[in-house]
């Protein structure tokens, strides 16, 4: 795949739930049906508003009805009520009748939202005739309905591009407050439980931005640390990644790691970070005393952030094909509220799944993380 070098461009890029490895170590299935099973316990205990812009796609309401029946969230369902009515008496769906269901059509509040994208948008040229008929479509809708702070979260993609899904959330949501940049973050469920956290790992960015500057490299590191803390409920340790250790080779490469950890300790000095590190000082204790003695982080670090995309995207394969690893993700990070995209081969398991940790995401948001 090529990747384009347009801001917007690298967010609609190939962003999809990766496909569990069928031969994965019972290992790894315990301890990520463990992780899931926390998230959605942690979903449970603060229940969050996540809509469904999809609601009259089968999987999505499949989905809607378990984390209904299990009160996971408050499940917003966008589409003709009639409709879903008779997709859920066709699939013995006894659960829908309680959640929330938006008519995009004839929806009471539609002149609200109209007015609140126009607003938003009238400087781009945004006309409230186009605002109106946008307010129409579940894709828009859902964004503004959590802009409005009427929900929390969304998850769609099951039947939507990914270009689709993110457009809106980039022009109405926007940004999380001094973040400027979304990428997308895995959880590396390893059977080497002397690495990371018990075999757990973090790895970012995977997914979107293909070749950031310092700063938003800082910014990717931040926002990977949150979602560490706020999902996989571990305490993040971050390792920003090179080639080289505390100055062992000198390159303008290395450079731009030094300064994205210098500018991430400074954006969030509540997080442990360090850098730059090679691989092995990162998570092998003997390597990282050798390597980088003093370092909290060396030999340590349960959070790796990678200097390029394309590394993080090779790494996350090959630990994945290679180590037996299970990678799920991607996770998008550093929109102001979680909105996260599903691959149209999804499972219903799959956005029950999603569903539960955008609630996680949003959170974990809520608390500052």
């Amino acid at each position: 795949m090529q990747y384009k070098h347009t801001m917007y461009h690298n967010f609609f890029l190939h962003l999809r739930l990766n496909k569990y490895i069928p031969k994965a170590q019972s290992f790894l299935n315990y301890t990520n049906m463990d992780l899931i099973k926390q998230i959605v316990e942690r979903a449970k205990a603060n229940k969050q508003r996540i809509v469904l812009p999809e609601g009259t796609e089968e999987r999505t309401l499949k989905a809607a009805d378990r984390l209904v029946a299990d009160e996971v969230v408050e499940v917003i369902l966008i589409g003709n009520p009639d409709e879903i009515k008779a997709l859920a008496e066709k699939n013995g769906l006894t659960n829908i009748d309680k959640a929330t269901i938006i008519d995009p059509v004839n929806n009471p509040r539609k002149e609200v939202y109209a007015n609140l994208l126009f607003e938003l948008r009238k400087s781009k040229g945004m006309t409230i005739e186009k605002a109106t008929a946008l307010a129409e479509d579940p894709l828009y809708l859902g964004t503004l309905i959590i802009k409005n702070g009427d929900a929390d979260g969304e998850v769609a993609g099951a039947q939507n591009t990914t270009g689709d899904v993110l457009r809106p959330a980039l022009q109405i949501i926007k940004t999380t407050p001094g973040i400027s940049v979304v990428s997308g973050a895995f959880l590396m469920f390893t059977p080497k439980a002397e690495y990371g956290e018990n075999g757990l790992l973090v790895f970012a960015d995977c997914a979107v931005m293909p070749n950031p500057n310092a700063q938003e490299l800082a910014q990717i590191a931040v926002s990977t640390a949150r979602t560490a803390r706020a999902i996989a409920a571990i305490e993040p340790r971050v390792a920003m990644l090179s080639f080289s250790t505390k100055g062992s080779a000198k390159n303008e490469l290395v450079d731009k790691v030094v300064e994205a950890t210098r500018l991430a300790q400074e954006m969030a000095p509540e997080f442990a970070i360090d850098g730059e590190l090679q691989a092995d000082a990162a998570i092998v204790p003997s390597v990282g005393s050798s390597k980088a003695p003093g370092s909290a982080i060396a030999g340590r670090a349960n959070t790796l952030v990678f200097p390029t995309l394309e590394v993080g995207n090779i790494a996350y394969k090959l630990v994945q094909r290679l180590a037996g690893a299970e990678a799920v993700g991607p996770v998008l990070q550093g929109i102001a509220a979680p909105v996260n995209d599903l691959s149209r081969g999804c499972s219903v398991d799959d956005i029950y799944k999603l569903v539960a940790i955008t609630a996680t995401q949003a959170i974990g948001l809520k608390a500052g993380k």
